[in-house]
């Protein structure tokens, strides 16, 4: 009976931690979304992690990560505009 709890409690708390993320590190992930294969995906998913554990995020970075969130789109990465929304260039 505790380990079905267990389980169910690591599976309904999943997505939980996925929101425990800050925005910087979620504008990384959803870059890393766009890499061209499988490969590339994971190597930059988990550069993302170690960077994340090395450099310390300031609270106006967040901020801007935040606002960046929703317009970056990979389809568009590779343009000008694109790399303004997704914060590739100033």
């Amino acid at each position: 009976m505790l380990r079905a709890a267990l389980s169910l409690l690591l599976v309904a708390g999943t997505p939980l931690l996925a929101g425990c993320k800050g925005p910087c590190r979620q504008l990384s992930e959803k870059l890393c979304e766009c890499s061209a294969n499988s490969t590339e995906r994971t190597a930059c998913l988990q550069r993302a992690a170690s960077e994340e554990s090395r450099i310390a995020v300031q609270a106006e970075d967040e901020v801007r990560c935040e606002s960046l969130l929703d317009a970056c789109d990979c389809r568009l990465v590779d343009t000008p505009e694109g790399k303004q929304r997704c914060g590739l260039s100033r």
